[in-house]
């Protein structure tokens, strides 16, 4: 129960993220990736992004002018090396692939602020990382990307899912085997008069093997009966490989393998001179598999990184059996001044004419906004430290018990996606949580605000995304103790100058004691 309430909250807050993109972002390129390490950001005039730069003034026309359009680059920065691989689309001509890195480096300058990214546009990529991308390591396949066209083929759709199998198999292993220095293929299937063809392309960074490429190919085309289901196209990004099928042309090329509607089995991969046998084509997508709109929803929407951890967590927190034990423990643990210390809390007391004096007392003019639990005001302390001050209202449901678990909580918690608390104040029957002012408010006011939510680009969605995704990982598995909040929405969801998320409101939260892996809520809370 918990648990499911729980990943409800997540997949409507990171679908709404998603989906409420501003317009004029959607079609600039399909996916980015900003920062695998919560710990690797580096400030905007720092040396990285300055080697970063050099890269920029480079790898463009070297990836362009190279046989492959392929490039690799390393920089110096007195912190490390920075790595970068660039590619681009097999039947991209040299101006092409030049203006397309170009502005994949302009746009990941400007928009991302770690050490690691990856984007994708439709006719080249760009990698870089402080770690180096060796050819030879088969982790430098994950992860992948998939993206699903949302119309379904509704005609013959299990003949469809075997053709696009067929197409996918053929096509792959003619980029890996038959294929130029380009590691490409694309391909051509004749289906019916209502979809008459379909249309494929593979291809692999040309430093691979042909047996690295199929198997970096392999592993992707597996997500296509997962995820791609009676779709009429899809993608599925990685760093090594990638492949796409439509049923529209999207590739100026030649196509260099076709198949006609009897071609209902893969075809058995062709062989290359002086490499061994092809491992068997990867299961046709017809093989009677459903999945629900949840799933899809799912693969569509959520950055596939963060979801993958944040899923199997929630699954085994939920499918977990209990020993007779742990079902005897209490809703409420306590806990020894090991968890919680008296003398922080006591250390974080604030005097009511301190905050009355921050706050122009309680002025209407300094409101920020209002809640279950009462009203929050803008106020800056004598050093000049802006607070947000939450003043329960009297008739509030938060009562003591509540307040003292936010208190206990928040105090305890540190993590720079979690607010962070200044303190409180229990006095002349008021009682006032302090936080840290966070200026661009909750993500609620500008995600559901047509005009707002154009601030909004995929750089800032992602970051968003992932720093909600750290901050419930630190709260499930690395604090102690670990934490469920139970009422994470988007107004409870703060954003920083930098949009940088921070998970506030633990009125509700439930503390797990030590070894303790399920719970039970014997009441409906959240929203």
């Amino acid at each position: 129960m918990l648990t499911v309430h729980t990943m409800a909250g997540l997949l409507l807050l990171w679908v709404a993220i998603i989906t409420m993109a501003p317009r004029s972002v959607v079609g600039i390129y399909p996916w980015m990736l900003c920062g695998y390490d919560p710990y690797g950001g580096f400030v905007a005039d720092s040396d990285y992004k300055a080697a970063l730069s050099l890269l920029a003034a480079t790898m463009p026309k070297n990836a362009s002018m190279s046989p492959g359009h392929f490039a690799t680059g390393q920089a110096g920065v007195a912190s490390g090396d920075v790595w970068a691989l660039a590619f681009c689309q097999g039947d991209a001509n040299t101006s092409t692939c030049y203006d397309c890195l170009q502005q994949t480096f302009e746009d990941v300058i400007s928009s991302c602020d770690y050490k690691d990214a990856t984007i994708y546009y439709d006719s080249c990529l760009l990698a870089y990382s402080n770690i180096h991308f060796r050819a030879d390591d088969d982790t430098d396949y994950s992860p992948t990307y998939p993206i699903r066209n949302l119309k379904n083929a509704t005609k013959e759709p299990e003949q469809f899912q075997r053709i696009v199998a067929a197409l996918m198999n053929a096509t792959a292993s003619s980029a890996a085997f038959n294929s130029s220095t380009r590691l490409y293929a694309s391909g051509q299937a004749e289906f019916d008069k209502e979809l008459p063809e379909v249309y494929a392309w593979a291809q692999c960074t040309p430093d691979l093997s042909p047996d690295r490429c199929w198997r970096c190919l392999v592993q992707i085309m597996r997500v296509l009966p997962t995820f791609m289901t009676d779709a009429v196209g899809g993608r599925v990004l990685g760093i090594r490989c990638n492949l796409r099928y439509e049923t529209q042309p999207f590739f100026p090329g030649p196509v260099t393998v076709q198949l006609s509607a009897t071609s209902a089995r893969p075809p058995r991969p062709a062989v290359a001179p002086n490499v061994k046998q092809a491992p068997a084509p990867v299961a046709a997508i017809g093989e009677e598999r459903r999945y629900s709109v949840p799933a899809i929803i799912l693969m569509v929407v959520v950055p596939t990184l963060a979801v993958e951890h944040l899923i199997v967590g929630f699954f085994i927190f939920r499918r977990r059996p209990r020993s007779q034990a742990q079902a005897k423990q209490p809703s409420y643990p306590s806990y020894s001044t090991e968890t919680v210390n008296n003398e922080t809390i006591d250390s974080m007391w604030i005097d009511i004419a301190t905050l009355r004096a921050a706050t122009e007392d309680f002025a209407e003019s300094n409101k920020l906004g209002e809640g279950g639990f009462g009203v929050v005001y803008k106020g800056s302390l004598r050093d000049g430290e802006e607070i947000a001050v939450k003043r329960l209202s009297k008739s509030s449901t938060q009562g003591v018990e509540e307040l003292r678990n936010e208190l206990t909580l928040v105090a305890k918690l540190k993590h720079k996606n979690l607010v962070r608390l200044v303190g409180f104040c229990l006095e002349q029957q008021e009682r006032l949580v302090v936080y840290e002012f966070v200026c661009n408010r909750s993500l609620d006011q500008i995600l559901f605000d047509t005009k707002k939510r154009e601030q909004l680009d995929w750089g800032k969605r992602q970051r968003i995304i992932r720093g909600i995704a750290r901050g419930l990982q630190y709260l499930h598995e690395d604090s102690q103790p670990k934490v469920v909040h139970r009422d994470l929405k988007a107004s409870n969801v703060l954003l920083d100058a930098d949009m940088n998320p921070k998970i506030s409101d633990f009125g509700l939260a439930r503390l797990f004691g030590r070894g303790q892996t399920q719970g039970v809520t014997n009441e409906v809370v959240g929203t």
